[in-house]
């Protein structure tokens, strides 16, 4: 470990330190989680920024904080009203996680978000970058808030190379930051870290010209920052075919079914689909003798609308959409409900979903 870090020695800290966080109190993007330290909203916000641009975060957040304005408010609210509010930004199993988290801190410790690295540590769903960024930005607490932008900026500065997609490296980068952080403004230094590499040390053509401490960088000084980080590929993609159909009765409501409580896309709807796995069920009679096996649905397809693609961090579904007729009486239950136009608004659709509707109601017109 400490031959990893061998240049941090080359580094005046306490120099690196000023410049780092003079350049964010004067450059920082004005984001609406950083109007205060409410270790809440710090929360909430972190949870919503992993893997999601803070662009698309924003007007999220904003929704999520006028409906949960309070730790209370969220520990109290139905599944079905959260998983609404975090209706487009994926990764379900987020929100699901925060909600239990933040009940057994109203629980456990009477609704304050506990301020020890063991204590919040141990809630569901927050790992060490979460449990990082609110001790630090929150309580002013040094701990390290280490995530793939601040990898990279430390990978440069640094000159680590280790490959960042390797679990075990994660443990290179904390130490470092624990050895760079500044004790007198956690806050400011991790998301100064976080805020220089979302706006300068980018991952394609870093601005060293603009960086506050290119000085510093060791990358820079060797010329080899377009090499950093070392990032192993990801494993190939499976992609899935589907078809999909937005279904009427006789009153005109249309057919939607919750999926399954566990498994990708846990306690959302969708509109009726089947998985493809021959070329020859992409034929309009094997796609409704499809519906009718798996589903138990005796569904008339009309026509083809368009075809969706949705792309997962693991797999790609490739959605054929079809509008349809139901022939036969469709019992309502906890899963499967008929709903008009109006109606489907209160429900939570993942985005390939809110996709077909849109896509149905152009082509209705």
């Amino acid at each position: 470990m400490l031959i990893e870090l061998k240049n941090i020695e080359k580094i005046n800290i306490n120099a690196f330190q000023h410049d780092l966080i003079s350049w964010f109190k004067r450059e920082q993007r004005d984001l609406p989680w950083r109007k205060d330290r409410d270790p809440y909203k710090i929360w909430v916000s972190e949870v919503m920024l992993q893997q999601t641009r803070v662009d698309t975060v924003i007007p999220y957040f904003n929704r999520f904080m006028e409906w949960f304005p309070t730790l209370d408010d969220l520990a109290e609210a139905e599944e079905d009203q959260i998983l609404k509010a975090w209706e487009g930004l994926g990764y379900y199993s987020r929100v699901r996680n925060l909600q239990s988290a933040v009940r057994e801190v109203k629980e456990k410790y009477n609704g304050v978000v506990p301020n020890s690295p063991k204590e919040i540590s141990s809630l569901k769903g927050v790992g060490p970058y979460t449990a990082g960024a609110v001790l630090s930005i929150a309580y002013g607490i040094p701990e390290p808030a280490v995530d793939g932008n601040v990898m990279r900026v430390i990978s440069r500065i640094l000159s680590i190379w280790e490959d960042i997609a390797r679990h075990a490296s994660r443990k290179i980068f904390e130490q470092a930051v624990r050895e760079l952080i500044s004790h007198e403004d956690p806050s400011s230094f991790n998301q100064a870290l976080m805020e220089l590499g979302a706006l300068i040390c980018t991952p394609a053509s870093p601005s060293c010209l603009l960086c506050p401490v290119r000085d510093y960088c060791q990358a820079f000084e060797e010329g080899v920052q377009n090499q950093l980080p070392i990032k192993s590929k990801k494993t190939k993609t499976r992609h899935v075919e589907l078809a999909a159909v937005l279904a009427l009765n006789h009153t005109g409501k249309m057919l939607i079914h919750k999926r399954s409580p566990t498994g990708l896309l846990a306690n959302l709807w969708e509109f009726p689909n089947v998985e493809i796995l021959h070329k020859v069920d992409h034929g309009r009679y094997k796609l409704e003798e499809l519906y009718q096996q798996n589903l138990g649905l005796q569904i008339r397809l009309e026509k083809a609308i368009g075809q969706i693609e949705h792309v997962f961090s693991h797999l790609v579904w490739n959605i054929k959409v079809y509008t349809g007729t139901i022939i036969t009486e469709i019992q309502e239950t906890e899963e499967w409900k008929l709903v008009s136009f109006e109606e489907i608004k209160e429900y939570a659709f993942p985005v390939p979903y809110q996709k077909m509707f849109q896509l149905y109601l152009e082509k209705k017109e």
